[in-house]
């Protein structure tokens, strides 16, 4: 059994990003240990093998934390809501990356998505990534979810969104709520909500998972790529 890391002086310097890893797997969780702490921009605090342990670590609010599905106790969807209720920002690295899991974990608030094949360089841009308010889905995973798209039959031709509904649908998957968008791009919430109705009604998905689909198919979601025949 692998030894656990605390939170025990792990206060981020200047330029420095919080990380914590929440890893049932002894093996996986050692050797995303020894990449992190190789990290020159990584204070890495809490390394524990599921959700309740991760609570007694009372890790800083605001941290990234890289978190399995598969754990003990709470787990999937679940687990990535309750660390996020603890204020941190979940970038779920999972072997688990069928499309309904991807969506359901971005749905309950993760900023990124890693499967586990990903190599360590990968890991550190989507670290910094969410660290930076952005969100991450690897190529891997986003081919994963265009595929399952693209073998549902087709009902419409795609619809142009305009620069600012794009940046808005980004803001949505990224797990920001309508009055986070109005903050981050100085403009109203009723403005807002009025782009999320024109983009429901061009796009024809209504709920947030659907949402999240439709950014990562069009490229919207760092890491993803733009789409097949799309723009640039």
């Amino acid at each position: 059994m692998t030894e656990e890391r605390s939170t025990e002086d792990a206060v981020a310097g200047p330029g420095r990003v919080r990380v914590a890893v929440i890893e049932d797997h002894p093996l996986y969780r050692v050797s995303v240990e020894r990449v992190l702490a190789e990290a020159e921009f990584v204070e890495l605090g809490a390394v524990v093998d599921s959700v309740a342990r991760f609570h007694v670590h009372r890790q800083p609010p605001g941290s990234v934390v890289l978190l399995d599905l598969g754990l003990p106790g709470v787990a999937g969807a679940a687990a990535v809501l309750e660390v996020c209720e603890l204020g941190h920002h979940v970038l779920v690295v999972s072997a688990q990356a069928e499309p309904d899991v991807v969506l359901g974990a971005i749905a309950a608030g993760a900023r990124g998505f890693l499967s586990k094949d990903v190599d360590a360089d990968e890991l550190l841009i989507a670290i910094k990534t969410v660290a930076d308010g952005g969100a991450y889905v690897s190529a891997v995973v986003a081919g994963m979810i265009i595929k399952d798209n693209a073998d549902r039959p087709v009902t419409a031709a795609e619809v142009e969104l305009s620069p600012r509904e794009e940046q808005v649908l980004r803001l949505v998957a990224a797990g920001e709520r309508d009055v986070d968008i109005a903050l981050i791009l100085g403009i109203g919430v009723r403005t807002v909500r009025g782009y999320l109705d024109r983009i429901r009604d061009k796009t024809g998905e209504r709920r947030r998972p659907g949402l999240v689909k439709e950014a990562i198919r069009r490229g919207l979601i760092g890491g993803s790529g733009p789409r097949r025949g799309g723009r640039k």
